[in-house]
């Protein structure tokens, strides 16, 4: 029966017996209410897309082509990892230019953490900086400015870059197996997470992305990892 209908008026059988009954002007608008707010919850509900099954879809990824250079060692010992005393081959190799001056045309940041056997490594300060006695005289458009794990993008133009570029001016290597010596066998695992949720490809085609967390975890097999979902990044960043 609509809500219309039930609002009409009754004809009254016994008017002996109004004092038993419930109000029917209150009776209406309860009845109004309830399909008032049937009708936006319906309309405000949030439908994830699905796939062609039917069953509902997670977010995509993003990754970008990359290939590991082969004309510069890249380090394959543990922990720690210092940056190359002679960054511009490593630069090179990672498909960068060095520039005189920070282009902020495109400008964000990503942050990264890299646990190993439930310690966190250090991410240095530096990478993507060429420095000759001592002095700063180029920077790439992916760099580092402290320890803190962020990667600085400023770019002149819109492109995309990849954590493999960073590992690479770094001198790390990295793939789907290993992160620098830390490498995956029959005892040991390596994952990634972007943003928390489990990545299975190989980390270094992960394109950079705004206020992203990249956590790359190593440790022994069965271990459930323990990974940030997200990081505080400084006002300003």
């Amino acid at each position: 029966m609509s809500a219309r209908r039930l609002c009409e008026p009754q004809p009254r059988a016994d008017p002996d017996r109004r004092a038993r009954r419930t109000d029917p002007a209150g009776r209406c608008r309860r009845i109004l209410v309830a399909t008032v707010l049937a009708g936006l919850t319906v309309a405000g509900a949030v439908t994830v897309p699905a796939g062609p099954s039917g069953a509902a879809t997670t977010p995509t990824i993003a990754t970008a082509p990359f290939t590991t250079p082969t004309g510069v060692a890249l380090a394959d010992t543990p922990p720690p990892w210092p940056i190359p005393p002679d960054a511009r081959p490593y630069i090179a190799a990672a498909g960068l230019s060095v520039l005189t001056a920070e282009e902020l045309a495109v400008h964000y940041h990503a942050h990264l953490d890299i646990i190993a056997n439930g310690a966190k490594v250090t991410v240095p300060a530096g990478i993507g900086f060429v420095v000759v006695n001592g002095r700063e005289t180029g920077i790439t458009v992916l760099h580092t400015h402290d320890t803190s794990g962020v990667i600085h993008i400023e770019s002149a133009e819109p492109q995309p870059f990849t954590l493999g570029q960073v590992f690479t001016e770094w001198g790390v290597a990295l793939d789907a197996t290993r992160i620098g010596g830390l490498h995956a066998d029959a005892t040991h695992t390596v994952a990634t997470y972007v943003n928390g949720k489990r990545f299975t490809g190989d980390p270094a085609t992960l394109s950079l992305a705004r206020h992203q967390e990249i956590a790359l975890w190593y440790g022994p097999t069965g271990t459930r990892p323990r990974v940030p979902k997200s990081f505080r990044f400084p006002v300003g960043l």
